[in-house]
């Protein structure tokens, strides 16, 4: 019988904890944001999509060494030393041509950790975090200013002025070096 009016107590008390809660809140005026039209405050150091920005990119792939989940996908091929391919905002000169550079925000962490080792300070995190996408496909963001085609053409460009220094050394070997049957004949 004790243990009776003892569940009874323990039920009425809960109640009246509960309903505590709910009468501090019922006289609090509601803080409601109207969500698409106004943005949520974000912390200062909020981790958001990716950006690069691909002028001060100098090819390096410190940013996809660092990546945990490697989500960063960066193909470069050296400029001929006729080619000019600029400086960064920083006044370094760029040697390589960055023929393709994705990143899958289908896999990234936001760790942040592809920021920090980027001596050009090129890719960083945006304040924009709304991407969502029924494809994700679609989640593959190419930041290459190369389209495929004039890619390829960086690329079959320094293939073919390799093998152009590769035989222009071998023609040098070749001319440095007497022929095997004069040496005999004397």
């Amino acid at each position: 019988m004790i243990q009776y009016f003892k569940n009874i107590y323990s039920a009425i008390a809960t109640i009246f904890i509960g309903m505590k809660i709910t009468f501090k809140h019922l006289f609090v005026p509601a803080v409601t944001i109207q969500y698409p039209d106004v943005k949520p405050k974000l912390p200062d150091r909020e981790r958001n999509r990716l950006y690069v920005n691909f002028d001060d990119c100098i090819g390096c792939d410190q940013c996809a060494r660092a990546c945990p989940v490697e989500c960063i996908t960066v193909d470069t091929v050296k400029g001929l030393p006729t080619e000019d391919l600029g400086k960064t905002s920083q006044g370094k000169k760029k040697a390589l041509w960055v023929t393709s550079f994705t990143i899958d925000f289908a896999k990234c962490c936001y760790c942040q950790l592809c920021v920090f080792p980027c001596p050009t300070e090129c890719i960083y995190m945006t304040d924009i975090y709304e991407f969502s996408e029924y494809e994700r496909s679609n989640l593959i963001y190419n930041f290459s200013i190369l389209t495929p085609k004039e890619a390829e053409e960086k690329k079959a460009n320094y293939a073919r002025f390799e093998a152009e220094k590769a035989a222009e050394k071998a023609a040098k070997a070749a001319a440095a070096t007497p022929p095997a049957n004069a040496s005999k004949e004397q």
